[in-house]
Order: structure tokens, then C-alpha cells, then sequence
């Protein structure tokens, strides 16, 4: 494959998989927003406060939706190695997100029921920069690449095999001519 096919296959899946994050991490926006609505609305729980709790709510939700759908194809060996790094960044990403909100809130004062919900949606896109580039890169890690198809089985046992390159010149076959 030429260089430029394979920074196309390499754009393609990460089109793909920024695509599959958008997905899971949509359904987990409706899920925090809904939970922070309904805190907000039917509870005493102050706005910061049920705002953390509902990132908390989605971040259980985007979880299962990344390991079985968007990273379900990486390694899956160290689940509890992938869930303490998973929590450890969704904290990050919840104090990201949260620190938007509360700094809009008590801050600034804003905190009519459309200007948090608008610092919420706000915080939320930050912090999915950060959660996908961290989710990606230490949390469920790509498997190593495959041995490319052409390659013998002694190239799986000592790595690809150079051939060197003829000395001298090279006379064209004269029964040929």
C-alpha cells in the first residue's frame, strides 16, 4: 500500500471512530442533561452539586456504550486497568466539565435554568476534547498491528527478511532477443 493509501485508511478509521465517540457521547449528553433537568427541577440538590451527579450517571452509561461499541475491537486483557483509568479520566473530565459550570454559576451569577443548562453543554464539549484524546490514548489501547498478508511465516518468527540488492549489472536475457 502507498503512503498516501495508508494515511487514508489511517484517516477513515479515525473518522470512524470519532464518529462512534460522537454517538455513545450524544446519548450520554441526553442522559446528563435529562438527569440534571430532573434534579434541578424536582429536588433541593444545589446546581453544581446535581450537575457532578449527573455527569457521574452519563459517564456509566458512555462507558459500556465505548467498550462495546466504539473500542470493542481493542485490547480487552486489563478490564480493571481499563476501568480505574477510565474512572480517573472521567473524573478529570467531570472536574473539567463542572469547573465551567460552577465558575458560570458562582462566578458570574448565571444560573437561570437556560444559563446552566447552556454552561452544562458548554463544560461538557470541553471536556469531550479532553476525554477523547485520554480514552483513546490510555484507556482502551489499539492491539498491535496485524503482520502484514504477504509476509511468510518466517517473517513472523524473525521479522520481515531484506534481500539484498544485486551487485553489479545486470544484462537482459539475451535468448530474448
Amino acid at each position: 500500500m502507498s503512503e498516501r493509501g495508508a494515511l487514508r485508511a489511517r484517516l477513515e478509521l479515525l473518522a470512524r471512530e470519532i464518529a462512534k465517540f460522537g454517538v455513545v457521547g450524544a446519548i450520554g449528553l441526553v442522559v446528563n442533561i435529562a438527569v440534571s433537568n430532573l434534579l434541578w427541577r424536582y429536588t433541593d440538590i444545589p446546581t453544581v452539586r446535581a450537575g457532578l451527579l449527573a455527569t457521574f450517571v452519563a459517564i456509566l452509561c458512555n462507558y459500556v456504550g465505548f467498550r462495546h461499541w466504539t473500542y470493542r475491537d481493542r485490547d480487552k486483557t486489563g478490564r480493571a486497568r481499563e476501568l480505574a483509568l477510565f474512572l480517573l479520566f472521567s473524573v478529570a473530565g467531570a472536574v473539567i466539565e463542572t469547573g465551567v459550570l460552577y465558575a458560570a454559576t458562582y462566578g458570574f451569577g448565571w444560573d437561570t435554568p437556560v444559563q446552566s443548562n447552556v454552561f452544562k453543554i458548554v463544560g461538557i464539549g470541553v471536556a469531550t476534547l479532553f476525554r477523547f484524546w485520554s480514552y483513546r490514548t490510555w484507556v482502551f489501547k489499539a492491539l498491535p498491528a496485524p503482520p502484514e498478508a504477504g509476509a511468510g511465516k518466517e517473517a513472523l518468527v524473525n521479522g520481515p527478511v531484506s534481500v539484498p540488492a544485486p551487485a553489479g549489472r545486470v544484462e537482459a536475457d539475451t535468448a530474448r532477443r
